[in-house]
């Protein structure tokens, strides 16, 4: 079978000159063998990026011997956090795996904590309706559709095969956008897929276009779509390592509609379907996100838990597994639930800062203040092999000389954080308060006073 096959149902089973001063830290303080690379997803604002060739360079975590280092993802992101050149070595190996390709990610530090194979090009199945669900998402975001909207499904969706999943809309038979939401993720109608290509598009060759230009924007380099499903292609294809950015994205920018893919089951039609993601019932951590297979690309899929982070009231940490063309429906379930427990069991994430935490109260020139604070804007995390977090220090970089007007967020220098004496990633230091000039006087005496000060 060529096509997208029904798949198994679940069961309810600016380079700085820098002046350093010590930072005030939160007081919250393989049978494929793989290279584990740390690396920082990209804030919403900022395009991700997944490569061989990013702008910065990426510290490791190496599974530590007798295991054999087989291809991992090196990569590259742009981020409010960017990681410089280290490496450590992970106390515990990561599980064996049966997947051909895999990926394991820390989606709360931005972090890459394992992977095999992760740039190889697969057939991402039903996965492909991740991509298909982000920008539907973003439709429904930005109002340019609605929930309740209804939709009129074009003769297009008879194309469904009986072997293919669906949910059973028809042509020319009104179904509301909500329904086809829920139908194309929990039920992973391709149907409904059709419907919201030919809706949020104009038409399903123009969603595809849309789809590339989106894979491209996020940094997915190694991927390009042919279809809104994941139908067999020569031209649709991807790798784990560019699933692994568009997931972990999905989450973080539509925390709204995240939600619907830990649902269990949806009735169209009178017609009621369970989720094929098993862990939905084995793991009640897990909230998502997707199932995938065809005969060519073996049963895929994206797994998400998040579990409460140790030592905070207020905080939680998300992992994300990816895992492409395992042989057994069983085997995904259970390498996808291996992999999630070894990330959290053998990594620390820890806290670093807290948004609008002040780091430090510089002197600023020319302004209408002498000094101002700064820190940063978000939570700040990194993650270490487990017994390592207090090892982490950090230490800031700043400009030397700051001159007002300074903008509220204007970057004023860069948060080091540093392990055995090794850069292990770095996030600009920001103006937490806007610093207007000062009048006419106070300008030309601290002008005065920097003339002097460079004197000496």
């Amino acid at each position: 079978m060529q096509g997208e096959l029904r798949e198994p149902i679940a069961s309810p089973e600016v380079q700085w000159a820098p002046r350093r001063f010590t930072a005030r830290r939160s007081p919250t303080g393989s049978s494929k063998q793989c290279a584990l690379r740390a690396m920082y997803f990209s804030a919403r604002i900022d395009p991700m990026r997944f490569s061989t060739t990013g702008r910065t360079s990426i510290p490791s975590v190496v599974s530590s011997a007798p295991h054999k280092l087989s291809r991992a993802v090196t990569l590259g992101i742009v981020l409010p956090a960017t990681l410089a050149a280290s490496t450590a070595f992970a106390q515990v190996p990561p599980p064996a795996v049966n997947a051909r390709s895999w990926v394991l990610v820390d989606a709360t530090s931005n972090q890459v904590l394992a992977s095999g194979n992760a740039d190889e090009r697969v057939e991402p199945a039903s996965l492909t309706k991740l991509m298909t669900a982000y920008l539907v998402f973003e439709a429904l975001q930005t109002k340019k559709i609605t929930m309740d909207q209804t939709v009129m499904p074009s003769e297009a969706v008879r194309r469904v095969k009986t072997d293919e999943s669906r949910m059973f809309i028809e042509a020319n038979k009104p179904v509301t956008v909500h329904d086809l939401v829920y139908g194309m993720i929990i039920q992973s109608g391709n149907d409904a897929a059709i419907a919201l290509a030919e809706l949020v598009g104009g038409s399903e060759s123009q969603f595809v276009n849309m789809m590339n230009t989106e894979a491209q924007r996020l940094g997915m380099k190694h991927t390009h779509f042919a279809d809104v499903n994941g139908m067999p292609d020569p031209q649709h294809y991807t790798t784990a390592g560019d699933l692994a950015v568009l997931s972990a994205r999905l989450i973080r920018d539509f925390p709204d509609y995240y939600n619907i893919f830990s649902v269990k089951e949806f009735k169209y039609n009178n017609i009621k379907q369970p989720n094929r993601n098993r862990l939905l019932w084995i793991d009640p951590t897990v909230d998502g996100l997707k199932t995938g297979h065809t005969q060519a690309a073996g049963y895929c899929l994206i797994a998400s838990a998040k579990r409460p982070l140790p030592g905070t009231n207020d905080a939680s940490r998300r992992l994300v597994s990816v895992m492409m063309g395992e042989t057994k429906e069983h085997d995904r379930v259970q390498d996808s639930l291996k992999m999630l427990n070894y990330g959290y069991t053998a990594y620390d994430t820890v806290r670093l800062y807290k948004a609008g935490q002040v780091v430090g109260t510089p002197r600023v020139y020319k302004g209408s203040q002498d000094s101002v604070q700064i820190g940063v804007k978000s939570d700040q995390y990194i993650t270490v092999p487990k017994g390592m977090a207090d090892k982490v220090k950090p230490q800031i970089d700043q400009v030397d000389t700051l001159i007002a007007p300074i903008a509220n967020g204007q970057q004023v220098g860069t948060a080091k954080l540093i392990a055995d004496g090794k850069v292990l990633a770095q996030f600009p230091v920001v103006a937490l308060q806007a610093v207007p000039q000062a009048g006419v006087v106070g300008r030309v005496w601290d002008s005065l006073m920097l003339m002097f000060n460079k004197k000496k």
